[in-house]
């Protein structure tokens, strides 16, 4: 699809949705979006030019290689994404906005035209987001807005390769690529957890053969260890979130005082285990080297990254790291009802060990 017809397309997105706040919302998103492409040049074109740093120009010579990579050993539908290259000027391309009710895990949900639905929504102008945000808080709603360095249109467009890629190490960028061509694959509607650890486990595994075929596998060690930091981190959020849950479920008994100081005793207290595991990474966490208060909204967008990741990489073990049949049983499995999935990928969560 051309720059144009996908410009085109765009705007007609926005033509036929109704409302004043829904064409505010959507005008900002597409105008977003097609100020990227509009500012993009031909990643061929820019590696040709001698003005270009080099700097940028290793890093898009590495970019072409592992896209060609995630064609030909991922077996990723790739198309015209990443041929382009835009120039953010900030290390974000847009921020979320993640919203929760006061006394519940369940995070708010906004539908599209395009992405379907989703537990978070997207700004290409933080000040936008903030408003929202305050809205949202003034209706008692927990938020948190948070930087996205890339984003899927799901094959729908041509997504460029940007800053917020090539500002990236070397082969955290090449993760994120795979990340986000794996959003092609396959995507269900209403299971943000379901589409992101699926792609989580894509970056994972990718990243992990990539390594090994540039002859490189000590990185992955880095990878790993932050892969276990999340795990560390998961297993304190998820200890918390059965304490808040058995919580919530008392909120139309309990009187809300009551229930606000018990939850910040729970927020408070995983904080501090947070930090206390934190202090002896040589990365940044999760949550970063030190986290100060945590919300509902924090643990719902935390946990539905990382749910499933064990499980989908058990099932690409049990295909042999052949991910033509891999994407097969993905696909098969996203055709379940949202109980069979969660129950599969619970039993090849409990199959998978990371030195097997």
């Amino acid at each position: 699809m051309t720059q144009l017809n996908q410009i085109y397309t765009l705007l007609l997105l926005v033509a036929v949705l109704p409302g004043c706040t829904t064409i505010g919302y959507y005008s900002q998103a597409i105008g977003g979006h097609a100020s990227l492409m509009w500012s993009s040049q031909p990643v061929d074109e820019l590696l040709q030019a001698p003005d270009t740093a080099p700097a940028l120009a290793g890093k898009l010579t590495v970019a072409r290689e592992a896209r060609r990579f995630a064609q030909q050993r991922l077996a990723l539908p790739v198309g015209e994404a990443f041929t382009e290259y835009s120039e953010l000027g900030r290390p974000w391309v847009v921020v979320n906005l993640v919203a929760a009710p006061e006394f519940s895990l369940t995070p708010r949900q906004w539908c599209y035209p395009v992405a379907g639905c989703q537990a978070y929504r997207g700004y290409f102008r933080l000040e936008d987001a903030r408003e929202e945000q305050r809205t949202l808080a003034a209706r008692g709603y927990d938020t948190f807005i948070g930087g996205v360095t890339a984003y899927s249109t799901l094959g729908w467009f041509d997504d460029p390769l940007h800053s917020g890629f090539t500002s990236l190490p070397e082969d955290r960028m090449v993760a994120l690529m795979f990340h986000e061509l794996a959003h092609r694959v396959v995507y269900v509607d209403e299971d943000t957890a379901f589409n992101e650890s699926f792609a989580t486990a894509v970056e994972l595994e990718g990243l992990r053969l990539w390594l090994e075929q540039r002859g490189d596998s000590a990185r992955f060690h880095a990878a790993l260890q932050r892969l276990a930091q999340r795990n560390q981190t998961l297993a304190l959020v998820d200890d918390t979130v059965a304490s808040l849950e058995r919580l919530y479920q008392r909120a139309e008994q309990a009187p809300v005082a009551e229930l606000r100081q018990q939850k910040q005793q729970l927020m408070a207290g995983l904080a501090e285990r947070y930090n206390a595991l934190a202090a002896g990474w040589e990365e940044p966490g999760p949550f970063g080297d030190s986290v100060s208060t945590l919300n509902n909204a924090n643990l719902a967008l935390f946990r539905q990254y990382n749910q499933y990741v064990p499980g989908f990489r058990q099932l690409l073990r049990e295909h042999d790291y052949n991910f033509t049949d891999f994407f097969v049983q993905v696909r098969a499995l996203a055709a379940q009802d949202a109980g069979e999935r969660t129950r599969r990928l619970a039993l090849l969560s409990e199959r998978f060990n990371e030195h097997l």
